[in-house]
C-alpha cells in the first residue's frame, strides 16, 4: 500500500491495529493461565473482554470507511507478544514470572496507546469525528488497563518477586 495521502495513512495505522489486536485475543487467555496471582489472571481475562470490543470498534470504523481491516500483519506486535511468550516460558518463582508478564504486558499496552492516539489524531485531522470518538474510547480503555496494571504490580506482584528473591 502506497502512503500518498493522510487517508492511506490512517488506513495502513487501522489496519496495523486490527492485526495487533487480533494477535493479543490469542495472547491473552495464555497470559491469564500463566499468571499466579488471582489479581493478574482477571485483569488478562477483563483486557481479553475488552480487546474484543476493541476489535469490534475497528471493525465499525472500517464498515464506515467502506474498506477491508485485513492486509497488514503488525510486526511489532508479533515481535512482542513473542518475548512474552519467552517469557511466559521461563523457569521462574510464580510472582517473579507476575512481575515479569506484567512488564510484558505494560509494552503491549505502551505500542497501542502510541498508536491509537496517532490514528484518533489522523482521524480527527481528516474530520472524521465517529471514528476519532471510537479511538479515543479504545485509547481511554488501554490506558486505564495500564494504570491497572502498574498499581497490581507496585501494590503486590512486584513486592511479593522481591520477597521471592530474597532481597530487602
Amino acid at each position: 500500500m502506497k502512503l500518498h495521502t493522510l487517508d492511506d495513512l490512517l488506513l495502513d495505522q487501522l489496519r496495523d491495529l486490527f492485526s495487533a489486536e487480533n494477535q493479543i485475543l490469542k495472547a491473552l487467555p495464555k497470559m491469564a493461565k500463566t499468571a499466579s496471582a488471582p489479581e493478574l489472571q482477571r485483569a488478562f481475562n477483563d483486557h481479553l473482554e475488552q480487546t474484543k470490543e476493541h476489535v469490534r470498534r475497528l471493525e465499525q470504523i472500517f464498515d464506515e470507511l467502506g474498506k477491508n481491516p485485513k492486509g497488514k500483519r503488525c510486526k511489532a506486535m508479533e515481535g512482542l507478544l513473542e518475548e512474552g511468550k519467552e517469557t511466559m516460558a521461563e523457569d521462574a518463582e510464580p510472582a517473579v514470572l507476575d512481575a515479569a508478564m506484567i512488564a510484558a504486558a505494560q509494552r503491549v499496552e505502551h505500542y497501542e496507546i502510541a498508536s491509537y492516539g496517532c490514528a484518533r489524531t489522523f482521524a480527527r485531522l481528516l474530520r472524521m469525528e465517529e471514528a476519532a470518538r471510537l479511538l479515543q474510547e479504545t485509547l481511554d480503555e488501554e490506558s486505564e488497563t495500564d494504570e491497572k496494571l502498574t498499581h497490581i504490580a507496585e501494590t503486590m506482584i512486584n513486592i511479593e518477586a522481591m520477597q521471592a528473591a530474597g532481597a530487602t
